[in-house]
């Protein structure tokens, strides 16, 4: 399962009020006239809204941009073995197109996390899924390997603001009782668009398209990365139809605009009319300025007259934006490096940064791999026996350095030999993935998080040293599938660990910290693992599991409880 389950599905949600509540006591819409004197809370006003047209519609639009986010990050390892002769690649080169995006993810999300707290979600998606839609376009537009890079990084820098603020925004949007579903209906999502880009391979990379528009060529390779950019051309057009989340516009004061939101929702899922909302005013969740000395805790004052919510239409925002956001994220982050957090949230950050560096770092280089079993079982004719996984990193290491000899001499000839079957393996990997996600939950509830994340990390560090007694494609194929299985749910309990472990206002920052040194070892991974491919067979898989093997080592002291994930 990809990177995009691990970066966007946390088991247990944050409680936006605070207080401790069961999944019964879900407060039902309240039926009664509204009572003018009254505030809702923003929780109280989004169950009121209830569930309807409005978040099936949210879900439907939802599905493109978890295509775009998984397209964003995967794209390149699909289109290694097609482009390498057009843009004459080196391992090396390989390595870094694969890493690349996850520079750009790294360097913007301080960026994007200060832009979504002050300018909104839904500004952010919109803006983001249509920057990543150029970037996309301006790769398959390139002639060479460096401008290719180039469009990587950014579009790796735009879309790491979509890619976190997704999952915010919709949960935002739903109500307690609805909020578990919709991860796990979202966590569906993201599985699917990693099925559908083989898919996508297998009927586009095959081809012997030689397009010339202008001085441009465009080759299936290019074509393939241009389709990619349709999911987020489409989320860019959809998100506009939809509110800002009232959450955030409460958070700044705008209970007005809140309001609205909150009746447009009401009015989809319920066909009445707006002004039939239980609801006329809202409470004042703005976060009141903490004192430096005080502990770092969210204050929130509920207002229960309309005189606070409706005195002031001047939009803080304007006024305090650039000093209460930066001031505000300063006294986030001060916790996390003094006692008792700063040791628990360097554990995790190292976990994590094992996790998907193993993790991605296998995954992203899947179809290379299987790209030269294929190739190589055309040449020996598939004799049985002869595709260890040794012999194949042997044949892909040689036929690279015959390619670039090949591009060099004018009198060579540099082919490239890509048919159906050469993804046929990445749809059983990824089908794989698909049925882990689906297991995950259960599995989780049933034996515990760290239960889950030390078994699954061990099954896959013995999956990746097990590599190299693979004698057969059907082998290679089905330790490959086992790896991103246990990898995948490991993963995401690393992140649901993390989760459990840290207090409600210190988690977002905590997840978003986890998350980019979680992308700096799959950048690291990525680029490792070329270069350790020169070697030998054994250095690449033992460095992918080593550092599973360390993360199975921090998952098991972890001071988490099994049962702690179900608080």
């Amino acid at each position: 399962m990809s990177q995009q389950l691990a970066e966007n599905l946390p088991k247990q949600l944050p409680r936006r009020d605070g207080k401790e509540q069961s999944e019964e006591e879900a407060p039902a819409p309240v039926p009664a006239p509204p009572t003018p004197g009254i505030a809702a809370d923003f929780e109280t006003a989004i169950d009121a809204a209830g569930f309807g047209m409005f978040n099936i519609l949210l879900l439907v639009a939802a599905v493109p941009a978890a295509m775009g986010t998984v397209y964003e990050t995967s794209t390149m390892s699909y289109i290694l073995p097609s482009a390498e002769c057009d843009l004459k690649l080196s391992l090396l080169d390989k390595g870094i197109l694969n890493a690349i995006t996850y520079a750009g993810m790294i360097s913007s999300a301080v960026f994007w996390g200060y832009f979504a707290d002050t300018k909104g979600r839904r500004k952010l998606l919109i803006f983001g899924y249509a920057a990543d839609t150029i970037c996309v376009l301006g790769g398959a537009f390139s002639q060479s390997v460096v401008q290719l890079m180039v469009f990587k990084y950014f579009g790796g820098f735009c879309m790491s603001g979509p890619f976190a603020v997704l999952m915010t925004y919709l949960t935002e949007l739903h109500g307690r009782q609805h909020r578990q579903r919709i991860m796990m209906i979202v966590g569906i999502m993201f599985s699917i668009a990693t099925l559908t880009l083989p898919g996508l391979a297998m009927i586009i990379l095959p081809q012997n398209w030689n397009i010339n528009i202008w001085s441009f060529k465009m080759t299936a390779w290019q074509m393939f990365v241009g389709v990619t950019a349709l999911p987020s051309l489409l989320s860019s057009m959809l998100f506009p139809l939809f509110p800002e989340s009232p959450k955030f516009l409460m958070s700044r004061g705008r209970n007005q605009e809140a309001l609205e939101a909150f009746q447009f929702m009401y009015a989809l899922n319920t066909r009445k009319p707006k002004d039939s909302f239980p609801f006329k005013v809202l409470a004042n969740e703005v976060p009141e300025q903490v004192n430096k000395n005080k502990t770092h805790t969210e204050v929130k004052l509920p207002i229960e007259s309309s005189e606070a919510v409706t005195a002031a239409p001047v939009d803080p925002e304007l006024a305090t934006v650039a000093k209460s956001g930066l001031s505000a994220g300063l006294s986030q982050l001060r916790p996390l490096f003094t006692k008792p957090y700063l040791g628990l949230s360097l554990w995790v950050y190292l976990l994590n940064f094992c996790v998907l560096l193993g993790q991605n770092t296998m995954r992203l280089w899947l179809p290379q791999l299987f790209a030269s079993i294929n190739e190589y079982e055309l040449q020996v004719g598939g004799q049985s026996g002869q595709t260890s996984i040794c012999r194949i990193l042997e044949f892909s290491v040689n036929r690279t350095q015959s390619q670039l000899m090949a591009v060099k001499d004018p009198n060579a000839e540099c082919t490239v030999n890509v048919t159906a079957a050469t993804y046929t393996n990445n749809l059983i990997v990824a089908a794989a993935g698909l049925v882990a996600y689906m297991l995950a939950g259960f599995l989780v509830n049933l034996v515990g998080v760290k239960r889950i994340m030390t078994v699954g990390l061990f099954c896959a560090a013995c999956c990746s040293i097990g590599m190299y007694w693979s004698s057969s494609a059907a082998s290679t194929v089905a330790i490959a599938s086992l790896f991103v299985t246990m990898g995948s749910i490991s993963a995401t309990s690393v992140i649901s660990a993390s989760v459990s472990l840290f207090p409600t206002s210190l988690r977002t920052m905590i997840v978003s910290l986890e998350m980019m040194f979680g992308r700096l070892g799959s950048l690291l991974g990525n680029i490792f693992f070329p270069a350790l491919m020169n070697l030998g067979c054994v250095p690449p898989f033992f460095m992918i599991s080593f550092f599973m093997l360390a993360g199975c080592l921090m998952a098991a002291f972890l001071p988490l409880k099994n049962k702690a994930a179900l608080k």
